[in-house]
C-alpha cells in the first residue's frame, strides 16, 4: 500500500485538531536541536559519519520507534524535504504501522516526485520548538527502548 501524503500546513491542521496524532521527525539529532515542528519527537532514520559525510541507516530505528510508538497511533513522519521521511513511512509501514503518513516538503522545503515545490514547515510559518528533552529527544527515546544513541 503507499504511503498516504500530507503537507505541512495539512499536517499541522491535522496535529492541532487531534493531539493523539505524534509528528516524527526523522532528520539527525543535529538538524532536530536547531528547530523542529512543536511537539515533534525526535528519533532519525539515518546518521551522516562526521568523517566522510555519507548516509548509514541507525540500526535501531525500527526498535526505538516500537518502544515508543504505538502501532494504532497515527502518525506523520517528517524531515528535511521528504525523501527520509518518506523512507521511515515505509519502514514503519513494513512493520505494520497501519496509519503513517509523509509530510512531502519537510522541516525545509522541497519538491512532489512531480517537481512541484512544496513550503517546508519552517517556510509556511508554521509553530517551531527547539525542546530537546525527556521524551523528545532521539537519547531519551533510545534509552526507554534499551540501545544507545
Amino acid at each position: 500500500m503507499p504511503v498516504k501524503q500530507t503537507t505541512p500546513p495539512q499536517a499541522y491542521r491535522t496535529l492541532s485538531s487531534d493531539p493523539s496524532v505524534i509528528y516524527l521527525d526523522v532528520r539527525t539529532e543535529a538538524e532536530f536541536t536547531v528547530g523542529h515542528p512543536e511537539g515533534a519527537i525526535n528519533i532519525p532514520v539515518i546518521f551522516f559519519d562526521l568523517a566522510t559525510r555519507q548516509p548509514s541507516p541507525n540500526p535501531n530505528f525500527q526498535a526505538v520507534v516500537e518502544a515508543n510508538i504505538a502501532k494504532g497511533v497515527t502518525v506523520i513522519v517528517g524531515c528535511q524535504a521528504g525523501g527520509r521521511s518518506q523512507r521511515a513511512a515505509e519502514l514503519m509501514q513494513q512493520a505494520g504501522y497501519s496509519d503513517v503518513t509523509n509530510m512531502q516538503g519537510g522541516f525545509g522545503g522541497g519538491q512532489t516526485p512531480a517537481g512541484r515545490v512544496i513550503a517546508g514547515w519552517r517556510d509556511a510559518g508554521l509553530p517551531i520548538g527547539t525542546d530537546n528533552g525527556d521524551g523528545v529527544s532521539y537519547a531519551s527515546l533510545a534509552a526507554k527502548a534499551g540501545v544507545s544513541s
